[in-house]
């Protein structure tokens, strides 16, 4: 998940409209709700992963009954419209209802830091589709705003049963006694191109990767991260809320380095916007 304000837009932020036959053009805010949304972070040119949200974004639109040329066009016009210079949080969408339901949103990227408070969300969860980003976008960032209430920057959600799953706008993933752990698939997270890379990458370095039940008590003490596309490694700093006490956070650098060491130039690719 990714840091996301779905009815909002700066005065800085544009958005663009793919038409068929004519390529990205500027649009209004639409009001129709939205089907999928991937988001990343764009800093002078450089991005983490592209093809892993390029992958997610053209599944969940598959999936969601999107002609798969057509999502692909709009693509790689939209990677080609992103600025080179300057640090920017993109977001491509598709929309339900609209005549031209693919939509580009160019926003400058919010302010990011290494450390994160952490509100354990009672309530029930909000979301309809968890396992697809986008239609639960504005859900999650009221659940967030509740949490910025009591001194949050985000609300982790919990199971039914009270098992860690994802906070609102990142996924979670703690360290115990050497090993990275992770909520297990089977429960409601969203996949996290940020936690596939920390997981694939610990795996290879011959660090155990567990998927895991647990409840919050669990993570007491425990260096604990939400992780997503625009701030990388967050270090869980307070619970608050909560008698659950954050842990010391030795490997957390290492790991931000090598995250920062996987960004690559946009490529050159698609038409400018009209």
């Amino acid at each position: 998940m990714s840091s996301e304000t779905p009815r909002v837009e700066s005065a800085a932020a544009r958005r663009l409209y793919w038409v068929p036959g004519a390529g990205l053009r500027t649009g209004a805010h639409p009001r129709s709700p939205i089907l999928v949304a991937d988001s990343w972070l764009v800093s002078e040119g450089k991005v983490r992963a592209l093809e892993r949200h390029r992958d997610r974004f053209s599944r969940s639109c598959a999936d969601a009954g999107a002609d798969e040329d057509t999502v692909c066009a709009f693509w790689e016009a939209a990677v080609g419209a992103l600025p080179r210079s300057g640090a920017w949080f993109p977001r491509v969408e598709l929309l339900d209802g609209e005549r031209f339901p693919l939509s580009l949103l160019i926003r400058p990227a919010p302010q990011r830091g290494p450390l994160v408070r952490v509100h354990p969300w009672r309530g029930a969860d909000p979301r309809r589709r968890p396992r697809v980003k986008g239609p639960d976008l504005a859900a999650l960032a009221e659940v967030r705003e509740q949490a910025s209430r009591v001194g949050a920057e985000e609300a982790l959600l919990l199971s039914p049963s009270g098992l860690v799953t994802d906070s609102t706008a990142s996924a979670l993933l703690w360290w115990d006694n050497g090993e990275l752990c992770v909520p297990s698939p089977h429960l409601d997270v969203l996949p996290s191109v940020t936690a596939g890379l920390l997981t694939e990458q610990a795996r290879e370095r011959g660090v155990r990767v567990n998927t895991c039940y647990y409840p919050l008590d669990h993570l007491d003490g425990r260096e604990t991260w939400l992780v997503n596309a625009l701030a990388g490694i967050r270090v869980v700093s307070e619970w608050r809320g909560s008698e659950v006490r954050p842990g010391p956070a030795p490997q957390a650098q290492q790991w931000r380095d090598y995250l920062e060491s996987l960004r690559r130039p946009l490529p050159e690719t698609g038409p400018r916007a009209g």
